[in-house]
């Protein structure tokens, strides 16, 4: 199982200090979040991860996930390559329609419906892929299009597209076209997730492809401690919190992405890495 963790974007923190930390712990790779209104404040989400890039030398560098109604996917696509080709290769571009409809509708984007998020989610992977693959690429999707459009040079690889996805049509759009499904533990609980794993696997086989090439992750905030914490929070002693990790593997996942949760965040992150990830079952 791989191991990623969150750096959070909040300004009163260090986050090139958690980047580096969390490249010597071993994880491997790191996660930002992706809002831009709001009263807290916080950095633009692109702009940190390549500067987390340009600090570190190893660890992967994940989107988590971008809204794609903030960038044109075919300028996301240019500088997803340039991400990409700068930091080694160590890009995973995650994607997501959208969550919050306060965040477009403050910045004037307009509020898309949900199946235009969907829509619009497959055209940008469309978009990305195209431009990455052809000389001069055309797409009239049903919320982007592009006109000839031409990127130099292309990817040196594959860039892997995780998406954040829960509805049904979401979630089979993961099937055909993602590399990865990155849903939150709140928002797709362990009771749930065998039912919407089946639905990604049923859309990758009916699309020809090896479900197996799907990296299934589980975006989870984690306290290692005894007491109370909100529901979304997976709170244990380390050893028990190393059991039910392990335990998501058996959900079908490939990899966690820890959220450590309330204060001391620097020392969970170093329990995490001691305590709790030796001791996850293989």
């Amino acid at each position: 199982m791989m191991f990623g963790l969150n750096v959070s974007p909040a300004t009163d923190v260090d986050p090139i200090v958690a980047a580096r930390r969390a490249e010597e712990l071993g994880f491997d790779f790191i996660s930002v979040n992706d809002h831009l209104h709001g009263p807290s404040p916080r950095h633009e989400t692109w702009t940190l991860l390549a500067w987390l890039a340009a600090s570190t030398s190893r660890i992967q560098i994940a989107s988590r996930v971008l809204a794609v109604p903030y960038r044109h996917p075919a300028v996301l696509a240019k500088m997803a390559e340039t991400f990409d080709r700068l930091s080694g290769g160590r890009l995973i571009l995650g994607l997501g329609g959208g969550y919050s409809n306060k965040e477009f509708a403050a910045f004037g984007l307009g509020v898309p419906t949900p199946g235009e998020k969907v829509d619009g989610l497959e055209d940008a992977i469309h978009i990305a892929r195209g431009l990455w693959s052809q000389e001069r690429f055309t797409f009239e999707g049903r919320r982007y299009r592009t006109d000839a459009a031409r990127i130099e040079p292309k990817p040196q690889r594959r860039i892997p597209i995780w998406l954040g996805t829960y509805g049904n049509r979401a979630l089979e759009l993961t099937g055909r076209l993602a590399d990865g499904w990155i849903p939150t533990y709140e928002l797709a609980l362990p009771e749930a997730v065998p039912a919407m794993r089946d639905r990604i696997i049923d859309a990758a086989r009916a699309a020809g492809r090896d479900p197996g090439e799907i990296t299934c992750v589980y975006n989870v905030d984690v306290r290692i401690e005894e007491g109370n914490t909100p529901d979304f929070v997976v709170s244990a002693p380390a050893d028990e919190l190393a059991e039910r990790l392990g335990g998501f593997a058996n959900l079908g996942f490939d990899a966690v992405n820890l959220v450590p949760f309330g204060p001391g965040t620097s020392e969970q992150t170093e329990r995490l890495a001691s305590e709790v990830i030796p001791a996850v079952a293989p």
